[in-house]
């Protein structure tokens, strides 16, 4: 090895890095927020004098794949009468999709998966689900008609 090359090396070595993936998981976390964000202000609109209340909240999310740490994200509840619908984040990446979010219901022990919501997949830029009966399904888009199909056993 020359001289230039060992100084060079030594040069690049001292360097700070920049992890990309770091980065990368920054921002997709960021986005991730922001269209939890969003969700829930869809589903405020879409809930417009039902009576139903929501209410927002703070969870917390370990990413492993992101500096193995805990981060706070938005989450949000639905309740009506002694039920309650949770939309609860549980991962940022899983296989082959970006935002993973639980949405269960809490009417009596135990609670009940519904379905999960995935915020970004290799074939939708916007969010899908699938029931949690089928998990492994197709995932199918999430709107305002899959959003009342969803939460119907909030009503007893």
């Amino acid at each position: 090895m020359s001289a230039k090359t060992r100084f060079l090396q030594k040069l690049q070595d001292k360097q700070p890095r920049t992890d990309t993936y770091a980065g990368k998981g920054q921002a997709d976390l960021a986005t991730f927020c922001q269209r939890l964000d969003a969700l829930r202000e869809n589903t405020e609109t879409w809930l417009a004098e039902t009576g139903i209340t929501l209410i927002t909240r703070h969870c917390t999310l370990t990413e492993m794949l992101i500096s193995n740490r805990a981060f706070t994200v938005p989450c949000f509840e639905l309740h009506y009468e002694n039920r309650v619908v949770k939309f609860t984040p549980v991962f940022l990446y899983g296989q082959g999709v970006t935002g993973g979010v639980d949405v269960t219901l809490a009417a009596a022990e135990p609670v009940s998966p519904l379905c999960r919501l995935f915020m970004r997949s290799a074939e939708n830029r916007n969010w899908t689900y699938t029931a949690a009966r089928k998990p492994d399904g197709q995932r199918v888009t999430f709107d305002e008609e899959a959003f009342f199909t969803v939460i119907a056993p909030l009503l007893p």
